[in-house]
């Protein structure tokens, strides 16, 4: 066009490009709602005891709710830097196993806490072995990363 602009506009997201890492994004996503499915069961707890914020206190079950909410709250950003870490520099498809083991084993640790506190040990401790393995492969996946970065090794 003589006197204009030629626009050549090539629309590409980063889901159409190979190297993405759609696997870990979408347990991500996953693991963000499941964090909001639990806020709202904190919510209605308050709802059913009516406990208004920002009151943390009132009877044993809305104790147990709270507190295993702020528990994953707690162990959230452990969670996602070792899912991304792992599926960065070991495996993606690994990782987001792992991630969705990790989802399974909050919701039986929440479950279990609302309960009784003794019956949210098992979900705690599948827990711990998930991010434990996230971030072990991670971090052999990041030391081999700069081995082979730094040292050619």
């Amino acid at each position: 066009m003589p006197g204009g602009f030629i626009f050549n506009i090539h629309v590409q997201t980063c889901a159409m490009e190979t190297d993405s890492p759609l696997l870990l994004a979408a347990v991500s996503l996953l693991s963000a709602l499941h964090m909001g499915y639990l806020t709202r069961r904190v919510g209605r707890s308050r709802m059913a005891h009516n406990i208004l914020p920002p009151v943390v206190t009132g009877p044993p079950e809305f104790e147990r709710t709270f507190r295993a909410h702020q528990n994953c709250v707690e162990f959230y950003p452990l969670f996602l830097v070792s899912l991304w870490t792992c599926g960065t520099f070991f495996s993606e498809v690994f990782a987001a196993a792992g991630g969705l083991v990790y989802m399974v084993a909050r919701q039986m640790y929440f479950s279990g806490y609302v309960t009784s506190a003794k019956k949210r040990l098992p979900g705690f401790i599948l827990n711990l072995v998930v991010i434990g393995i996230l971030s072990l492969l991670g971090s052999i996946g990041v030391l081999h990363g700069i081995l082979y970065k730094y040292f050619l090794i």
